[in-house]
């Protein structure tokens, strides 16, 4: 059991961001209203918390880091552990996300340092980890964005990007034109650049 008083699912650890769009769940909450009504003692809040940032946490350990899989899992439950102990030190809401990205690096960097036996002024972090972890932000960042479109657009760009259909099948499942198609993915691609063209929230340092 973790900090949240449940077990994080072991899929949800593993499949990191690289999963398909599909295995998200599409949030109907902003990450400012779920850290909002996390602080209010919602157990429920806690439980979507984790689950939408465990795949963030876990990827950030195994790709940017490469830390084996019972270090991912030890640092995955410190970090949750971290978030559940000083969330109210968080300044800005919005700023959940590279939060919990910072407070994943550090037990990264320490747990790394441990195993090597190495002096805190070592350098342990592994060649490439900061375009890693752009990348994985940048992933998130896309689902996030996908997750704020309406349910025709996000399904119809699963299907034609996650599952790798093609028009006739995207057409024959939603009974639409095959024809119509290339249409409603272009329009869906604008909504979602427009998405990703709002500003990011900046992380700001917690307290202490």
């Amino acid at each position: 059991m973790d900090a949240l008083g449940h077990r994080p699912t072991r899929v949800a650890r593993r499949n990191a961001v690289t999963a398909p769009i599909s295995a998200y769940p599409h949030p109907m909450l902003s990450d400012a209203e779920l850290v909002a009504r996390c602080r209010s003692g919602n157990d429920a809040a806690w439980r979507e918390l984790v689950e939408r940032f465990s795949r963030y946490v876990y990827a950030i350990c195994t790709q940017a880091f490469r830390l084996p899989q019972h270090d991912s899992e030890d640092v995955f439950q410190e970090v949750f552990a971290k978030v559940y102990e000083h969330l109210d030190r968080l300044r800005d809401d919005e700023a959940v996300r590279p939060w919990i990205a910072q407070l994943t690096r550090r037990v990264c960097i320490d747990r790394l340092r441990v195993t090597a036996r190495l002096d805190v002024t070592d350098d342990v972090e592994p060649e490439g980890s900061d375009e890693t972890l752009q990348r994985l932000d940048e992933a998130l960042a896309v689902h996030d964005a996908l997750a704020s479109l309406d349910p025709n657009c996000r399904e119809i760009l699963d299907r034609f990007f996650s599952r790798d259909e093609s028009y006739r099948t995207i057409g024959d499942a939603l009974g639409l034109p095959a024809g119509t198609i290339a249409s409603r993915i272009s329009r869906c691609l604008e909504k979602l650049r427009v998405e990703m063209e709002e500003p990011e929230p900046v992380a700001r340092p917690v307290s202490g």
